[in-house]
């Protein structure tokens, strides 16, 4: 059985609760507030949430982001099977998580995410889901860094054969010549900077501009390898 495609809770290693008090604050926020875009995934989206790329380009889509520090494909999982996206209609749903399954195999993964998926078409059968690549993570080339790679790889072979479900490469760009990130573009080596986030995620805002104000995309954004 892949465990990434099981949903569980995140464990509270802390043992301070956060993370299920967090799940109940989104819990509430479905009830309370309309979202016609919604961000649900990791560290990467819950950081975007507070530069001021989400004040100028996202808010302003009426967007709700549950995403939560070190979530993996399974915790997501948990999260959706468990009602954060029971008392919302959006149009889009925009997804990132992966990076945090380091114990799990690519394909393992790639799995998870493609199970995440399901699960939201389930809820919301016409809604469209947006899938940002995984980032290349760590100052120097690493083993996670070539796994993300090809977790983005797995996706691009099998997400054409998804209705409504578009990839958008965001990791281009952060690499530079001699191999490494630079501290400019991700200040710990995993989580952009503003200016890396302005960088990376426009791509995603045409695509979320082009959905909401015609419905479909008018061109394709899925990176071609």
């Amino acid at each position: 059985m892949n465990p990434c495609s099981v949903a569980a809770p995140q464990q509270d290693t802390d043992g301070d609760g956060r993370w299920n008090s967090i799940h109940n604050r989104f819990l509430s926020d479905a009830k309370g507030k309309d979202g016609d875009v919604i961000f649900i995934g990791d560290s990467i989206l819950q950081a975007l949430e507070h530069t001021e790329v989400w004040n100028q380009w996202f808010a302003p889509l009426h967007c709700l982001n549950f995403s939560i520090h070190k979530d993996q494909t399974q915790n997501v999982l948990w999260r959706i099977k468990n009602g954060e996206l029971d008392h919302v209609d959006p149009r889009v749903i925009v997804l990132h998580v992966g990076t945090n399954n380091v114990d799990h195999t690519p394909e393992q993964v790639c799995e998870g995410i493609l199970e995440i998926v399901n699960t939201i078409r389930e809820k919301h059968p016409s809604v469209y889901i947006v899938l940002p690549s995984l980032l290349p993570r760590g100052q120097y080339p690493n083993i996670l860094r070539e796994k993300n790679s090809k977790i983005n790889q797995l996706l691009r072979d099998k997400v054409p054969c998804f209705n409504k479900v578009e990839m958008v490469s965001i990791d281009k760009g952060f690499i530079q010549s001699d191999g490494t990130i630079s501290h400019h573009d991700m200040h710990d080596y995993l989580i952009p900077t503003n200016a890396a986030c302005r960088k990376a995620f426009e791509p995603v805002y045409d695509l979320l501009q082009q959905i909401l104000s015609e419905g479909e995309p008018e061109k394709d954004l899925t990176p071609s390898e």
